[in-house]
């Protein structure tokens, strides 16, 4: 007899997929194969890890919540090797999962880590030698919006920013809240996300350049020159012919960059 699932919990930000067709769509859209190392991220009662773990017959899992393990380990012991790290994602070492091999990741990440999560693991896996082959995941569908917004777009900001610099985004489709349980007071979606074999603009300081586009937009509603005083005076700016009486959020990913090979310029 299989252990009881517990009820979902809110301060995880639990919401468990149980809708076939949206999981048929989801497996599709990863498409695994045999000697793929897939990483799941918060596999909670095991809707995404049973699919896949049939599949593939094998598979490494992150979870956090302890009360979780018992139920997924019950449901997946015919299935196949499930490997569960015990542990918090945001504090995770991804790094120590791809030593021999990139990873595919993939996952119905919590709305409430969603996006720290995700700048942490671009800090981890994305700078070359890069440790991922690919990410799909479902997050809240405002998160999705962000990560694939231009600079044109209201939803661009620095996650936009960031996770451009490093992957090729796609959102594939959005779902429906009660594809969860219990629903979600917003909808979801999914995205695939590849990392660049070549970054699409050059940066020759990327410490600098993440600085940079933090700090533009730690107060987003200030223009340029106001947003990055401190760090690039209103003249650098201007040598990146971009003007210093606009906001961050109307900035492409390439002037973020010319500002990066500014601060370059500066006196030490």
């Amino acid at each position: 007899m299989i252990t009881p699932p517990p009820a979902p919990r809110k301060r995880f930000g639990q919401h468990f997929l149980h809708d076939p067709g949206v999981l048929a769509r989801l497996v599709a859209a990863i498409a695994p194969k045999d000697n793929d190392y897939l990483v799941e991220i918060g596999p909670g009662l095991g809707a995404l890890t049973l699919p896949i773990l049939e599949a593939v017959g094998h598979l490494t899992a992150v979870e956090l919540d302890r009360d979780l393990l018992p139920h997924l380990q019950e449901r997946c012991a015919a299935l196949g090797e499930l490997t569960i790290h015990q542990a918090d994602a945001l504090a995770f070492d991804f790094r120590t999962l791809a030593v021999q091999a990139p990873i595919r990741l993939i996952g119905n990440l919590p709305y409430n880590i969603a996006t720290p999560l995700l700048f942490h693991l671009i800090e981890q896996l994305i700078p070359p030698p890069t440790r991922v082959l690919d990410m799909h995941f479902m997050v809240q569908r405002e998160v999705a919006d962000r990560l694939v917004a231009s600079h044109l777009h209201g939803n661009y900001g620095r996650l936009s920013v960031m996770i451009q610099y490093h992957c090729r985004v796609e959102r594939l489709f959005t779902v429906p809240a009660g594809a969860f349980r219990p629903p979600p007071k917003v909808e979801s979606a999914v995205v695939r996300l590849r990392p660049h074999t070549i970054p699409p603009v050059v940066v020759s300081d990327y410490p600098q350049f993440v600085h940079l586009v933090r700090q533009a937009f730690s107060q987003r509603r200030k223009t340029l020159r106001n947003a990055l005083r401190g760090l690039l005076p209103e003249a650098s700016i201007l040598a990146a012919d971009i003007d210093p009486g606009i906001r961050p959020e109307k900035l492409s990913i390439l002037q973020f960059a010319q500002l990066s090979e500014q601060c370059k310029t500066l006196d030490p």
